[in-house]
């Protein structure tokens, strides 16, 4: 089997400790990451948010390794400037209007692009790159992956609260997102050619400068030879995030594994997926799915079953199974949106589950 290499980025709220609100860094967590983690912290446009990210990692377990060593030291890193970092979606009650901007060239032209849309994304995900061979392979095993979307996504539902308001949804995270252009499930593409047309033909029309405006939830990365998984809402447990970034793998391998075969799954079309992907934000784990082939609604959780079947025979070549099977303790416990609302149905307190968002943070970090 070929080497599937991972590289997973996080994205997290920095929080102040009595008030529970996002506080703006000043870049402070960010200057002293790059001491020592050097590419792996950068900043993002609200000061509020700190990204990081893996190298790249040949296995699961170099992974999970990557993945804690960076909570680790940007937890760390907060508690020197009297902060804490939380992992949600969106913050359960801070305003977008209050917070401040980070000083960039880049963010100031894509503000005076998108002016409160931009100002108002103020949210936080887990991407994950998978490596591919070519592009065209990658296109083919995009428009395939393209229908485990809304399965993947429902597991990393963690946003339900949006400006200390109960939304109703299991990821309002993704409704903010769409007031972007180029976000959601991307159409079907026939080659890698005509994927890089689309994009050539919005740069030249000058719709946007590079080809990482494209924020589709899944896209070829136009630089990296790599699938890049973007639906996600960054999960409070390095355990889900990293059995995310397993099952993400999995199905990489196993749309490869049947190319190779000469089989396939069938391809289907964006109008249906999205069908799914909005019970996903609306129920998470606790909804119904659509059977495309059966033309039927399904139980999110025999939905799941089925998927776990679909990449069985590739767990073990990629060392992954028990980090994949971390799925059933997803679905016996909840998602972090359903523990975040029962938090807040118990306390009837959103700093309370703020409290429990930053405490879910650091398990397994030591």
């Amino acid at each position: 089997m070929p080497l599937f290499t991972l590289g997973i980025e996080e994205e997290f709220q920095t929080i102040d400790p009595v008030t529970r609100e996002l506080r703006s860094h000043m870049s402070k967590i960010v200057e002293g990451g790059q001491i020592t983690l050097h590419e792996r912290v950068k900043a993002e446009m609200h000061q509020a948010v700190v990204e990081v990210g893996t190298n790249i990692c040949h296995n699961i377990q170099e992974a999970r390794a990557e993945v804690t060593e960076l909570r680790r030291h940007i937890i760390e890193l907060a508690d020197q400037q009297n902060l804490w970092v939380a992992a949600a979606g969106t913050h359960p009650f801070s305003d977008w209007q209050d917070q401040l901007i980070t000083p960039n060239e880049r963010y100031d032209a894509l503000i005076d692009e998108m002016r409160d849309v931009a100002r108002g994304n103020l949210i936080f995900g887990l991407h994950v790159h998978v490596g591919i061979q070519s592009r065209q392979e990658g296109i083919q095993i995009l428009n395939a992956v393209r229908y485990f979307l809304p399965h993947i996504y429902a597991l990393s539902t963690n946003s339900p609260f949006w400006c200390g308001r109960n939304t109703g949804f299991k990821s309002y995270r993704s409704k903010v997102f769409d007031k972007f252009p180029r976000t959601g499930i991307p159409e079907f593409f026939s080659s890698a050619s005509e994927y890089d047309e689309y994009i050539n033909l919005l740069i030249k029309t000058n719709c946007i400068d590079n080809g990482k405006k494209i924020w589709w939830d899944i896209r070829l990365h136009p630089y990296f030879e790599t699938i890049e998984f973007r639906i996600c809402d960054i999960p409070m447990r390095i355990d889900e995030t990293i059995c995310l970034a397993a099952l993400m793998q999995a199905l990489v391998a196993k749309i490869h594994k049947l190319m190779k075969q000469n089989l396939n799954f069938r391809p289907y079309r964006r109008v249906l997926i999205n069908e799914n992907k909005w019970r996903a934000a609306r129920y998470g784990i606790q909804g119904k799915l659509i059977d495309f082939g059966k033309q039927q609604e399904v139980p999110y959780r025999d939905l799941c079953g089925e998927l776990l079947d679909f990449v069985d025979d590739v767990l073990d070549e990629l060392g992954s199974r028990k980090e994949v099977e971390y799925i059933k303790e997803i679905l016996d416990h909840g998602t972090g949106a359903d523990r975040q609302l029962s938090v807040f149905e118990q306390t009837g307190d959103l700093k309370k589950v703020v409290d429990y968002i930053v405490e879910e943070t650091k398990q397994g970090i030591y």
